[in-house]
């Protein structure tokens, strides 16, 4: 494997651990908010982090690569607002968006086939991401406001479950 593309592929394992760091901040706001539904749609997007992040280990080890875990820096943001944190999370979906195309890029530059395949099922990963958070902010700025639409909301965010992901390596 080519050295830049195995050094990307080890440092997403750390922002995805990162991620399910920040998804867990996210659940704990919501949490201290009275928020279930919330806070479980959040918490179980931090277990899908965490899978993510073991998905990329997962394949390192499967090529004969070295797994080079660091340190995981925990979130710094204080959020004033439901809205905020929604926002905050679509930000930090398009950033791992661009981390996948950077690696996949990388990949694609030194004709890696198998890391490109590998990526493509996080490509389409994070274009489910994106479109689950601008539809989640799309609800709050129609729901937000009223709290009876609110609760429904946070009720229909308490059904979600969690999923492994079905990628096979």
């Amino acid at each position: 494997m080519n050295e830049k593309v195995h050094a990307l592929l080890n440092q997403q394992i750390n922002k995805e651990f990162y991620s399910a760091y920040l998804y867990l901040q996210f659940s704990n706001y919501f949490k201290a908010k009275s928020l279930d539904g919330f806070a479980n749609w959040y918490m179980i997007q931090a277990q899908e982090e965490r899978d993510h992040a073991l998905l990329f280990y997962q394949y390192l080890q499967n090529n004969n690569m070295s797994v080079t875990l660091g340190a995981i820096d925990g979130p710094t943001q204080n959020f004033d607002s439901n809205m905020a944190v929604l926002e905050a999370g679509l930000a930090h979906e398009i950033y791992v968006t661009s981390l996948i195309n950077d690696i996949y890029a990388a990949a694609y530059e030194v004709k890696d086939f198998r890391t490109m395949q590998f990526l493509g099922w996080f490509v389409k990963e994070q274009g489910e991401e994106e479109t689950n958070a601008n539809d989640l902010i799309s609800k709050m700025e129609l729901f937000g406001s009223d709290p009876k639409s609110l609760y429904m909301l946070n009720q229909e965010l308490g059904t979600r479950v969690y999923t492994a992901p079905s990628l096979v390596l």
